[in-house]
């Protein structure tokens, strides 16, 4: 067998064309197609890696990947949480939590240029201080300016916190398979995306493949995945199906922190960017919203679908 990515992979490129979340009509079908895809994915890559934010949709891959790997009794892979340096410290917090309670071994992506300089969020840096990988990539996105205001919201912002700092860690491990949280219904820039999506261009980021279990859900799904899977599975005695009104409405000996649902959500956040691009859709907990109603990232301060085509283009998840 040929040891050059991506000729020992046998995958199906095109699985997933053309459907939607339609094609996988019930809680149950969504499951197992995700199972089915991971199986596939820890089947075939050598050195596969978990993107993780913390959030809701990377922790339902988190979940089926430590499920599969645990079938196999085979390990989880290395697990990836991208630093943009805007996190809730809360989001911070639960990753670092459930990474021990887990025994994962989470790996911190960070632009380490930018890290260096002991910059904070807002603050401006002489383009001269941003180290050669950065001004490249400033130049390659028609950047113009002296200075570059740090701001993981902003189109220049994003790439270089976001996308160099994957592109470094997949430089310096050699993934070759990374699963990813992305959905169809999340957003148009997505809505094409298939099972196994190639990433094989050298130009633009080290090549890879990128594994996406979770595409068939829509946002309800996910929560009904939660409640019905992925707390219960996690946590001992809760029982399946019970969907929390509050904190409060916890099973009696339970608190937020004993399950693996970022607190953010119970806040009334629904989508988690940065703390400062990201408010409350509600008061309400998250599942409790009109999810089908309402859009899933109108709190986001990073919203426009032109900029997340355009920030794919160059590696985006």
């Amino acid at each position: 067998m040929s040891h050059q990515f991506p000729e020992y992979l046998d995958v199906d490129y095109t699985d997933g064309d053309d459907h939607d979340a339609g094609a996988y009509p019930t809680l149950s079908d969504k499951l197992e197609k995700a199972a089915s895809v991971t199986a596939t994915a820890l089947d075939q890559y050598e050195n596969p890696a978990v993107m993780w934010t913390g959030g809701k949709d990377s922790t339902l891959v988190l979940y089926v990947v430590r499920e599969v790997a645990r079938e196999r009794d085979i390990d989880v892979p290395p697990v990836v949480f991208i630093d943009h340096f805007e996190h809730f410290p809360e989001v911070m917090a639960f990753a670092e939590r459930w990474a021990e309670q887990w025994d994962l071994d989470l790996r911190f992506a960070r632009n380490e240029a930018i890290a260096g300089l002991g910059a904070e969020p807002g603050d401006e840096i002489p383009l001269s201080d941003l180290g050669e990988t950065n001004r490249r990539e400033l130049d390659r996105i028609d950047y113009e300016g002296d200075t570059l205001t740090l701001d993981a919201d902003s189109f220049e912002g994003n790439h270089l916190l976001k996308t160099v700092a994957l592109n470094e860690v997949l430089e310096s491990t050699g993934f070759d398979g990374i699963f990813s949280g992305v959905r169809w219904d999340e957003q148009e820039a997505r809505a094409g995306e298939t099972f196994f999506s190639p990433r094989h261009d050298p130009e633009i980021y080290p090549p890879h493949d990128r594994v996406h279990p979770i595409l068939q859900f829509e946002e309800v799904d996910v929560w009904d995945a939660f409640w019905n899977a992925v707390v219960p599975d996690t946590v001992e005695g809760y029982p399946a199906g019970h969907v929390p009104e509050s904190t409060d409405d916890l099973p009696d000996g339970l608190t937020a922190e004993d399950i693996p649902v970022s607190p953010k959500y119970f806040e009334g956040f629904r989508s988690l960017g940065t703390e400062s691009g990201s408010g409350k859709s509600s008061e309400r907990p998250a599942w409790l919203q009109d999810l089908e109603g309402s859009t899933e990232r109108e709190g986001r301060a990073q919203d426009k679908e032109g900029l997340m085509e355009r920030l794919r283009d160059l590696g985006y998840m």
